[in-house]
């Protein structure tokens, strides 16, 4: 029993000194930086809570150079979450390609479950870098009659432009990670373009059938008598072109309350 106290104690160490700073995972020149927290970190030992899932990412090179385009995301987060769709009103792609920021929540607000940021660039050949960035809406949606997110993404410096990201939010039946969310990124800027940053914050709560729901529900699976618990977040997957693939896990702790 000692030996696991102690033990519990270099992980939670561990654990305070990781998320201070996020993760850095790198392969070669390559670089990602990427934070995710499920927010508030107090919730119930015995049934779900609404809950809301932050991530923060960048991608750098060691020397600055500009980085492969990225290709795909994956996050897989840990099964004891839940994802709540029913009765949530759904919005479809037709309704947000080539639309500002505002002409997307005009058609799709009651679908709204997140909000975030984008950073991008555009290296032309033998010219000044241009830097872009812009806000991102997510919104509930299905694709090929399942659970999917769409990311809307619109930035109007240095030009205005809009894209839609469909995320697919698959299940498993096996492992700790057991929801997870995906995306193929379209080439940007006639693949002169390359994402830089991306912060999102997902999660709301609403009404279906005179009950209270949340998108995202969970709660804190720590053993009966400790007040708090570490636990596997997510494993974050992102793929560049040429195949590069960088993939990190997160751990986080949560508070019973």
């Amino acid at each position: 029993m000692r030996r696991i106290v102690i033990a519990s104690v270099f992980a939670l160490v561990a654990l305070v000194a990781a998320g201070a700073q996020g993760e850095i995972i790198q392969k070669g020149n390559l670089r990602v930086a990427f934070d995710t927290r499920l927010l508030p970190r107090a919730l119930p030992r015995e049934h779900l809570a609404p809950v809301r899932i932050t991530l923060d990412g960048s991608i750098t090179t060691v020397d600055d150079s500009r980085p492969p385009q990225l290709r795909e995301i994956a996050l897989a987060f840990n099964r004891a979450g839940r994802i709540s769709v029913g009765g949530l009103p759904t919005c479809s792609a037709a309704e947000l390609q080539q639309t500002s920021s505002e002409a997307a929540l005009a058609n799709c607000r009651d679908a709204l479950v997140g909000r975030g940021s984008f950073g991008a660039a555009v290296d032309f050949p033998d010219a000044p870098q241009i830097p872009a960035q812009g806000k991102v809406l997510v919104f509930n949606s299905r694709l090929k009659g399942r659970p999917a997110m769409l990311l809307h993404l619109f930035g109007s410096s240095p030009v205005r432009a809009a894209f839609v990201l469909p995320f697919r939010i698959d299940r498993s039946r096996s492992g700790e990670l057991g929801t997870l969310f995906s995306t193929r990124i379209p080439e940007l800027a006639s693949d002169l373009g390359y994402v830089t940053d991306l912060s999102l914050s997902i999660g709301r709560t609403y009404r279906y059938r005179g009950q209270r729901r949340s998108f995202i529900s969970a709660s804190c699976a720590a053993p009966a008598g400790f007040p708090s618990a570490v636990f596997e977040l997510a494993k974050a997957t992102f793929t560049f072109a040429g195949n590069q693939r960088l993939s990190g896990r997160v751990l986080r702790d949560c508070k019973v309350r």
